[in-house]
């Protein structure tokens, strides 16, 4: 089993900044993708940012330039730092790991994601 354990939520005032992370822990093997998605009231749950191994990047348009995703491979973690957030960021962030964990019948792939933390961005 791969647990994800995230922190860092809470209300934060737009336009100031807020840092989420998520630490993975586990029979990990190695771990490939890291990513963050949310899911706003009403709504269905949303990409805002990946990352690779190699340290590639992807992020929603809406947060371009505000949102910065950053891993630390030894720590098995990733972190979304919000700058400048909009009340229109208002969600339950999830963080997703993907890779290979440890198995009595080998290495199989896995997929896990964190329990969810809710920001709110006030105007």
């Amino acid at each position: 089993q791969v647990e994800l354990v995230e922190s860092g939520g809470g209300l934060v005032q737009a336009g100031g900044s807020l840092r989420l992370s998520c630490a993975a822990s586990g029979s990990i093997f190695s771990i490939s993708g890291m990513g963050w998605y949310r899911r706003a009231p009403g709504k269905q749950r949303d990409l805002v940012a990946l990352i690779t191994s190699g340290g590639s990047t992807n992020y929603a348009d809406s947060v371009k330039g505000r949102f910065t995703i950053s891993r630390d491979n030894a720590k098995n973690m990733v972190t979304l730092q919000m700058n400048s957030p909009k009340p229109e960021d208002t969600a339950v962030y999830y963080c997703n790991v993907e890779g290979l964990r440890s198995t009595t019948m080998g290495r199989r792939g896995f997929s896990s994601w964190g329990q969810g933390t809710q920001v709110t961005v006030s105007s």
